[in-house]
């Protein structure tokens, strides 16, 4: 960007943060750089100044029509908006994002994009390295498998280690990690038989079929033995798909001696070692054991999914989705399901969303015990439960099922005794852009420090670190705004923050504004008992700019909903660019287009017509 002098334009109002934020770059730039640019402030005393006097422009001197016919320059009205003058003409430039984008490429290298780039440090790879492998994973879950098939497909050596240990119930299983096997497939197809069961028993008959009788109700051993022979074809493509991407799968356990070297042990107690130049650890997360007197007679996630029969009356101990979707299901198959919550249900999630689902729950079948955690588990010879809780209450169960969270899986991994830095608290790795204090040794997934814990994101990042490795590629992995769905039996699908985590990000609540419709899917309408819970939308608005920084949904196939608006918020959608996209009728994703009830405006949410 060297010669002539930039000329670079910035509108917006004094207090939007959006536009202080921008103009403040450009300023500094502008000083550091005199030569090179001169930034020209439209500053306004209030947003509805700076409106007037953008589309005043607009309207009188054909302001935006200067644009080159870009269609963004042309609808854009948030602030801040940005152009660069050039002999005569406006180049449109954009807002706050694509203002800082277009200041670090102008001070950037010629070519340089001016994306986000890894911090990684230099690990002392060559491709001589002389050790067994380029690199070895440990961990043959879902990232750890991503990693390992991608760094092989630029040619690097690779193994993964994988070896379950069994759970304090006797639970194991194959390769494939924590959702393959004991997570997210399992839960959903349990909870989809749940839906399928609702549907038999309340929405068949509104469209003209007979309910069919069942004289015996579910049968788990069936839906059990469905669920572990599509789980077990999993496992066995894995292995497939490994050894045609020529990754060595060793079922060994592995432990640091150095940081280029691991003891491995095998099932039968054989212990050898390998080398590599470079290892990810990916082990993920295992669920926390009930730290009460006999605590050892609850079981977990790792055991609910292959038990041998119906789990029967069933407490769920905790108030965490995995609590809460495993409940549900639970409930929905006709069991007797109650939760113990110590304090609030979904922490971490939004509250109103977290209450809808409580509520909707409760009338569903599902029991609460609030404020209590339990004290004491006497199992009989009958194997009945007995549970105390901490109020002095008890009653008796078939199964006790814990999921008061979970905790990384490094035990005996022996990675403190080779210099990597953890959370002493849960053990977790600390990482920067998923490499460690050892600059050889990475970790990805729920391992990994201050990641979320969910698949997709242990997928993306072994992706692009495998990039990183062995590709040539400095692009981070972005762990903000990624959609996710908790699968209660009304299904929650959010992007972005919560109304509570927005209103402190921005100090103050009158900051945002926040739209909202309660409506009744179409699929819904004709069925009674589905009028009570209906289905709710709310998007999360920065009054400053009008970018939208959450979007939460509660109804039917709220990942499908909730996924494709992933890209948009990636991508800095406002509520104005939301609003003005046609919707699909008649779908539930339209109702987010819809939108123009506020809560601030004290009006009803209820949506009205189809």
């Amino acid at each position: 960007m060297a010669g002539k002098q930039v000329v670079f334009h910035i509108g917006g109002w004094s207090s939007c943060g959006f536009y202080n934020k921008a103009a403040s770059v450009l300023a500094s730039l502008s000083v550091l750089f005199p030569s090179r640019l001169r930034v020209v402030n439209h500053m306004y005393g209030s947003r509805d100044e700076y409106r007037s006097w953008l589309l005043g422009e607009d309207e009188t001197n054909g302001f935006r029509d200067t644009f080159a016919g870009v269609s963004k320059a042309n609808k854009q009205t948030s602030s801040p908006f940005s152009w660069i003058e050039a002999d005569g003409s406006n180049n449109f430039v954009g807002g706050c994002d694509d203002t800082l984008d277009w200041c670090k490429s102008f001070v950037s290298p010629a070519g340089d994009s001016g994306k986000a780039k890894s911090k990684m440090q230099a690990d002392g790879h060559t491709a001589d390295h002389g050790y067994d492998y380029d690199l070895v994973v440990i961990g043959g879950g879902s990232g750890g498998l991503a990693a390992s098939k991608e760094a092989a497909r630029f040619g690097a050596k690779v193994a993964v280690l994988d070896f379950v240990k069994p759970s304090p119930a006797g639970s194991t299983w194959g390769l494939g990690g924590t959702c393959v096997n004991v997570g997210c497939i399992p839960k959903k197809l349990m909870h989809n038989a749940a839906l399928i069961g609702e549907i038999l028993t309340n929405d068949v008959q509104p469209y003209g079929f007979t309910a069919p009788e069942q004289t015996e109700g579910h049968k788990w051993e069936s839906m059990r033995d469905s669920v572990q022979n599509h789980i077990r074809g999993l496992n066995f493509n894995y292995r497939v798909t490994l050894r045609e991407k020529n990754v060595t799968y060793l079922n060994k356990l592995g432990k640091f001696i150095d940081a280029h070297t691991l003891e491995l042990t095998d099932k039968k107690g054989k212990v050898s070692q390998l080398t590599s130049s470079r290892f990810i650890v990916a082990t993920g997360g295992r669920p926390t054991t009930l730290d009460c007197e006999g605590g050892e007679h609850a079981i977990t996630s790792d055991d609910i999914f292959s038990l041998e029969k119906s789990p029967g009356k069933t407490l769920c101990v905790g108030a965490s989705y995995i609590s809460l979707e495993c409940a549900g299901f639970l409930a929905g198959l006709g069991l007797d399901t109650t939760v113990a919550v110590r304090s609030i249900l979904l922490r971490g999630f939004d509250r109103e969303i977290a209450d809808k689902i409580g509520a909707h729950m409760e009338d569903h079948g599902v029991k609460f015990k609030n404020g209590v955690v339990p004290s004491k588990l006497e199992k009989a010879s009958d194997g009945k439960i007995t549970v105390t809780f901490s109020d002095g209450s008890s009653d008796v169960y078939d199964t006790v099922l814990t999921a008061i969270g979970r905790r990384a899986d490094t035990e005996k991994l022996g990675v403190d005794a080779v210099g990597v830095k953890t959370n002493p608290k849960n053990g977790k790795i600390v990482c920067t852009d998923e490499q460690t204090s050892v600059s050889n040794i990475y970790a990805i997934g729920d391992v990994m420090e201050g990641c979320p814990e969910l698949t997709p994101v242990a997928i993306q990042a072994g992706k692009m670190l495998s990039r990183r490795l062995f590709d040539g590629s400095d692009e981070p992995m972005d762990y903000q705004n990624i959609c996710t769905t908790v699968f209660t039996p009304l299904e929650y699908g959010v992007v972005g923050m919560s109304e509570e985590d927005a209103k402190a990000a921005s100090g103050c609540g009158s900051k945002i504004e926040v739209y909202h419709s309660n409506f009744t899917p179409l699929e819904w309408s004709l069925s009674e008992h589905r009028q009570k819970h209906p289905a709710f939308c709310k998007v999360i608005v920065s009054k400053d700019d009008d970018r939208v920084l959450g979007m939460h949904y509660l109804g039917p196939h709220a990942g499908e909903v909730t996924q494709g608006f992933g890209v948009s918020m990636k991508k800095g959608m406002t509520f104005d660019e939301l609003t003005n996209t046609v919707g699909i009728h008649p779908t539930s994703a339209e109702t987010f287009t819809d939108l123009t009830i506020t809560k601030s405006s004290g009006e009803s949410a209820d949506s009205k017509g189809c």
